[in-house]
């Protein structure tokens, strides 16, 4: 049993030895490198490598310590057999540095709109929600220091809860009769986003005719506000703590979520791409975004999609008409009949990196782009071509 194991642990190493040995490092990469406070794990896996989602590969963990993977401003990385490691740290050490202080996978304080106060619920999660039914005073407005009304709330006085605004819904739409995907995924709810100015998503017609097989991905709610419980009954009572924008009856309280999102990850390929993954929202731009801003994507937790994970974004091949026209009697005239509407090959767009996920909906940052990326484009396997 013994021989079994050491010859399994030894092929595994080998394997991973030899994977190392192969991974394509970028050219004129370092072979030390100082990290340096603002920089990303992204952008140090890019110095070192052509394809930095192959960091989990290279990365000489030290199975010693928790949270292998978190770097620090001041560290020394250098190459050492194929690996990449802390200068002195490709043994058992230490680390002193607070959490906090690590490096992050990516730019994160530039998501926080993404990250704290933005969630997706399921149907049933918004529909058993309590709800605002009124201000103090009969006010049609609350602000900080009034109370508002909530009905369907079961919490005891003390409790403090999140105050949320639906924003939106997305559906994973059936494509067209000829294959082509559908151009609406997200539909804005009550136009609340061409409303208010600090507005997350730019993109999502307010109407469309949902037909065919639609699924339902989730409602985006926007957490606004806390509200502190200070009567619990039918209709309970709740002083308004804070708030980025006035109350109304209508919006929803839901618990505040002390761990909203997860930062303790590293680029990464995925096992599998969920079938017709794709692109339904983008934000800050009218018809496309580029590198460092925020997509939403078609697949969640439940689909196997995980904070890290990184994909190559395509476009699908454009249908064209051929109107060569071949000589009669000619070979390619039988093959290629004049008037074919043959279908271009899809077109490589750029990657995305999955920064937080829900179980049926996802938001990742587009790390790089060789063209816009946009609507309805689909994601693949980094490593392959579709």
């Amino acid at each position: 049993m013994l021989k079994k194991l050491l010859s399994v642990s030894a092929g595994l190493l080998l394997t991973l030895t030899v994977y190392a040995a192969t991974t394509e490092w970028a050219d004129n990469h370092p072979d030390r490198y100082v990290v340096k406070k603002g920089d990303t794990l992204w952008d140090i896996s890019a110095r070192f490598l052509k394809k930095p989602w192959h960091w989990p590969e290279i990365w000489q963990d030290n199975g010693q310590i928790k949270n292998p993977h978190l770097i620090y401003p001041g560290d020394v990385l250098v190459i050492n057999d194929h690996r990449l490691g802390t200068e002195g740290g490709f043994g058992p050490h230490v680390r002193s540095s607070a959490y906090e202080d690590a490096i992050p996978p990516i730019p994160l304080s530039a998501l926080k709109q993404w990250l704290k106060n933005t969630r997706i619920i399921g149907e049933d999660d918004l529909r058993d929600a309590p709800h605002v039914v009124g201000i103090e005073e009969n006010q049609l407005r609350g602000s900080p220091g009034q109370l508002v009304y909530i009905r369907g709330l079961s919490a005891q006085p003390g409790t403090r809860l999140a105050l949320v605004r639906p924003s939106g819904r997305y559906y994973d739409m059936p494509p067209e009769d000829d294959g082509r995907p559908r151009e609406v995924y997200r539909q804005a709810k009550d136009d609340f986003h061409d409303r208010r100015p600090d507005i997350l998503w730019r993109h999502g017609p307010n109407e469309f005719s949902l037909t065919g097989n639609v699924r339902f991905l989730g409602y985006e709610v926007r957490d606004f506000g806390v509200a502190e419980v200070t009567r619990s009954a039918d209709v309970s009572s709740a002083l308004v703590v804070s708030s980025d924008f006035e109350v109304k009856a209508g919006d929803y309280v839901l618990p505040i979520d002390p761990r909203p999102y997860d930062d303790q990850y590293v680029p990464h390929a995925p096992a599998k791409v969920p079938e017709n993954m794709r692109v339904i929202a983008f934000s800050d731009a009218l018809d496309a975004v580029g590198p460092r801003q925020v997509v939403a994507l078609s697949r969640g937790s439940e689909d196997g999609i995980e904070n890290g994970q990184t994909f190559s974004v395509y476009a699908d091949g454009e249908q064209v008409v051929d109107d060569t026209d071949y000589p009669e009697g000619s070979v390619k005239r039988f093959f290629h009949p004049h008037d074919a509407r043959p279908t271009l090959p899809p077109e490589f767009i750029g990657h995305v990196m999955v920064f937080r996920t829900f179980q049926r909906v996802s938001y990742g940052l587009v790390m790089d782009a060789v063209k816009p990326v946009n609507i309805g484009q689909f994601l693949f396997d980094p490593d392959k071509t579709p």
